[in-house]
């Protein structure tokens, strides 16, 4: 079995399994819990992307910078040669 099935048979979930896990989740950890719950997990999802995000930009600036200098030093090179 390919990585690619197994994730899929993971993640296919019908409404009656659906139904199920937040029967027993309700039943875990009570009706007044599940909002905190919720609001905490989106709350880090969300700090999440802004961290991946920021990473992102980071290493863009980084290439810039690179690239910047780079082109420089050709230039430089070019001048010295001529």
């Amino acid at each position: 079995m390919y990585d690619n099935e197994i994730v899929y048979a993971v993640f296919n979930l019908g409404p009656m399994e659906i139904i199920l896990i937040v029967f027993v989740l309700l039943l875990l950890f009570g009706a007044k819990r599940l909002p905190d719950l919720a609001k905490g997990l989106g709350q880090g999802i969300r700090e999440f992307k802004g961290a991946v995000d920021g990473a992102k930009k980071e290493l863009e600036d980084v290439g810039d910078t690179v690239t910047r200098e780079e082109k420089t030093e050709v230039k430089t090179e070019s001048k010295k040669s001529a």
